[in-house]
């Protein structure tokens, strides 16, 4: 059941809106999704993004879902992450954490500021990872994933900043960390120490936007298809089955 909602929440990436992916809650139990979403599930409720805004319906009834209200966001919004009682807003001028310790009242806790540009987000642990990318409506010539420490919520802090070619989405799992580089394919990096990540393999034999890693298997979308690969603790990528797309 659960890389059935992980394959569904793929398919609705590729069809939606901008190339943006629904997101499944992290929840092991409902699946996972990616990090270009723009709605999420969480504590039985959804959460969706447009432009400007952050909508709140709730699930008690899943077959009835109910309009609660619409939170503003002063700032181009992009993408939106749930991560334990917080949503990690993904915007064009930075990361906006909001609180959901009250569901149907989500709240800005804090705000991470960088220079105009897309900005897909994931978090484990004591880190988020955002990815800055040119080339793009979002008009400004940066390539870069920068980890922010986010022990204290209320004030993130950039600890380090990496070049890339052309990041996408991203994707963690345990000390891997996963980043779709477009024409330039898969990066995976060893994030075991997140002031000095490690550039393990780059995969460049597919196009590649966004990422899911879920008990070993990778689901990746790109201009091509939908991709499933197995991976191991070697890091070594193994094709599963490939849905092409046109």
């Amino acid at each position: 059941m659960k890389k059935i909602l992980l394959f569904v929440s793929v398919m609705i990436c590729l069809y939606a809106c901008k190339g943006d992916a629904m997101s499944i809650s992290n929840d092991v139990s409902t699946g996972k999704g990616g990090s270009t979403a723009r709605f999420t599930i969480a504590k039985d409720y959804l959460y969706a993004v447009d432009n400007r805004s952050l909508r709140v319906f709730s699930l008690s009834s899943p077959e009835n879902p109910v309009f609660i209200k619409k939170v503003f966001i002063n700032t181009a919004v992009e993408t939106i992450f749930p991560f334990n009682d917080y949503l990690l807003i993904g915007t064009q001028t930075g990361m906006v954490i909001m609180s959901i310790a009250s569901p149907e009242n989500p709240t800005t806790v804090s705000v991470y500021s960088h220079i105009v540009a897309c900005d897909p987000v994931v978090a484990e642990g004591n880190y988020a990872y955002v990815t800055l990318r040119s080339g793009t409506n979002c008009n400004r010539n940066l390539n870069a994933l920068d980890v922010i420490d986010i022990k204290d919520m209320r004030s993130p802090k950039l600890l380090k900043s990496y070049l890339m070619q052309n990041p996408y989405g991203l994707g963690v799992d345990g000390n891997l960390l996963f980043v779709t580089e477009g024409d330039y394919g898969l990066k995976v990096f060893d994030k075991s120490n997140p002031n000095d990540l490690q550039l393990i393999e780059q995969f460049r034999d597919f196009h590649a936007v966004d990422v899911i890693p879920d008990d070993n298997v990778l689901i990746i979308t790109g201009k091509q298809g939908i991709y499933q690969y197995q991976y191991n603790a070697q890091k070594e990528l193994k094709l599963l089955s490939k849905i092409p797309i046109e």
